[in-house]
């Protein structure tokens, strides 16, 4: 049996384990947690770069892109992402309470993580995409998910429909941690490019 190298099936394969190692690699990246933001900065810059005909190698790429990405990223996570956790610990104690007004509180606190964890996604993407002052990253980051309205849903239904599957169906954790993010990272670029194109 004769391989061609330039065959869909080698070809399908390794872009498969490339993807599977650019999710490991980012993996490893979030493990001391204060990193998430510059991890997922360089994972959506690479993602974007090919999403764009194929352009750039990924899994090489992804550690030049980290060290790069490192400083603005982690600021990113500072400014959107811890805010958007306390918040869902503030919407979880309200609801809890059992009252209207703790309803009432907790919702609100709900919403505003959801915004701040869309400005999280939005400040990376950004990170990743632009060499801009952080300030200003940082406003365009607040002010996209109102100027776009319809892409932070499909953003944020990605991530939420997987954690919903992977604690349905526990099995679905293998697929997370295999090509989950890498893959997620993929899709979410086209939504990242075309708001950015919009708006460029």
């Amino acid at each position: 049996m004769k391989l061609d190298p330039e065959g869909r099936a080698l070809s399908g394969l390794s872009t498969f384990l490339t993807f599977v190692g650019l999710n490991v690699a980012y993996l490893v990246a979030c493990l001391p947690v204060v990193t998430i933001g510059a991890a997922t900065s360089a994972l959506f810059e690479v993602a974007m770069r090919y999403s764009d005909d194929e352009q750039g190698r990924p899994l090489a790429d992804f550690f030049p892109a980290l060290a790069r990405d490192a400083a603005r990223g982690t600021v990113v996570l500072l400014v959107f992402g811890v805010p958007a956790a306390a918040l869902v610990f503030s919407g979880v104690f309200w609801m809890a309470l059992g009252s209207v007004l703790g309803s009432v509180a907790g919702m609100l606190s709900f919403l505003g993580a959801v915004w701040l964890f869309a400005a999280f996604l939005y400040g990376c993407a950004l990170v990743a995409r632009y060499a801009q002052p952080l300030r200003q990253t940082l406003r365009s980051a607040l002010l996209l998910p109102a100027a776009e309205p319809a892409r932070p849903l499909l953003l944020l239904a990605l991530p939420a429909g997987c954690a919903s599957l992977a604690f349905v169906l526990p099995p679905f954790w293998i697929i997370l941690l295999t090509i989950g993010f890498s893959v997620g990272a993929y899709a979410a670029a086209f939504a990242f490019r075309s708001a950015f194109a919009r708006h460029d």
